[in-house]
């Protein structure tokens, strides 16, 4: 295999299959990323075994072939490489190394066969539909906060991704909660996606499919199977198994009769959380409401080491009330918030509090109190 690649184009595969690749391996063709040579285009392959990341980049294939080499350490090469540097790959079998050139710099890399590199099985999926990046970026991007990280609750480690009755017929939702907060983020239903089977797209996944969703002209062609989730644009392919549980039913701690409702600015608020927030024990970091007609006051009391106070003015009219959050749980739910203001719907002290975008219910995220 001879190939030469622009330098830029190599570091962005290159950063995706690494970003895959974990850093302990206890296989080592697991820390490498299979390079394929053919055509006028050069493909990096990396897994982890449960997600597979595939990168077609544009090249100058002398000779083709495929190879694999440690994705950490041609990624780190090329990194440090000088901007707008063409690098040369060229694989020598025989010696059982890869020869990176670019410029005067030359290295030799060692390599492991390509015959040892395990590659996902393709399975059938049941359902593919197309979906435009900016979509897939909102309902993943706002839900991603509230996923669980206990790994006991397995199933609530990643983001629920499936078709549900919105306000206006079917829409595609995405769900995470780790039982202390909730988001549910609905999206217009896209076409084909109807019988798409429910999945829980784990956390890693979410992170990686992340870098596919920056272009909003771009495309997304999605494929969704009982045990498998597929997301592709006409460069990048990623394909990750879906966890394998139930996620719970979400629906029974969506509060519905929260009637105490307080707008607020939400780029305000969460400045005053942060403040106040800032004396706080960062065990606890537990923040006051206290309520009262057009008016909240923050309030943080930390005996050991201070306290702090802040007013808000607020739409309010109901009876005085005060509740107590924990300020990270507060500060995630705010900074989603594209809108102005920020709708809450509080019930009682010890009730979940529903809080949710001005007038837009295709987000609505749910915080549990906790005691101050």
């Amino acid at each position: 295999m001879k190939v030469s690649i622009e330098r830029s184009a190599l570091l962005k595969a290159m950063g995706q299959a690494q970003s895959v690749v974990e850093r302990r391996n206890t296989i080592p063709i697991l820390g490498n990323v299979l390079i394929e040579a053919e055509g006028a285009q050069v493909s990096f392959r990396a897994t982890d075994l449960d997600i597979e990341v595939l990168d077609r980049v544009p090249g100058m294939v002398e000779a083709p072939g495929a190879t694999t080499v440690s994705a950490h350490l041609l990624h780190e090469i090329v990194r440090k490489l000088p901007d707008g540097a063409l690098v040369a790959l060229s694989d020598q079998p025989q010696s059982g190394r890869l020869e990176v050139r670019a410029g005067r710099s030359t290295f030799s890399l060692a390599t492991l066969p390509r015959e040892d590199f395990p590659v996902m099985a393709s399975s059938e999926y049941a359902s593919n539909f197309g979906a435009p990046a900016g979509l897939l970026r909102r309902l993943f991007d706002k839900s991603k906060f509230a996923i669980s990280t206990e790994e006991t609750r397995y199933y609530l480690n990643g983001v629920y991704m499936h078709v549900a009755e919105g306000e206006n017929g079917p829409v595609l939702r995405c769900v995470a909660t780790d039982g202390h907060r909730l988001a549910r983020i609905d999206a217009p239903l896209p076409e084909g996606a109807a019988g798409m089977p429910g999945v829980i797209v784990p956390r890693k996944t979410v992170g990686e499919l992340r870098k596919l969703l920056d272009d909003d002209e771009a495309q997304i062609a999605v494929s969704v199977s009982e045990t498998k989730v597929r997301f592709a644009t006409p460069e990048i392919t990623l394909t990750s198994k879906v966890i394998d549980g139930t996620f719970p039913d979400y629906t029974r701690v969506i509060p519905h009769a929260n009637t105490r409702r307080m707008e607020v600015d939400a780029a305000e608020f969460a400045q005053a959380v942060d403040r106040v927030a800032t004396v706080s024990s960062e065990r606890a970091r537990a923040v006051k409401l206290s309520l009262d007609e057009d008016r909240l006051i923050l309030s943080v009391n930390a005996p050991d080491s201070g306290m702090a106070e802040e007013e808000l003015a607020v739409a309010y009219s109901d009876d005085k009330m005060e509740i107590g959050f924990n300020a990270k749980y507060l500060l995630e739910i705010a900074g989603q918030v594209d809108r102005e203001n920020a709708v809450f719907l509080f019930n009682s002290s010890g009730d979940p509090t529903l809080m949710r975008e001005g007038g837009d219910m295709s987000a609505i995220y749910v915080v549990m109190p906790m005691r101050v």
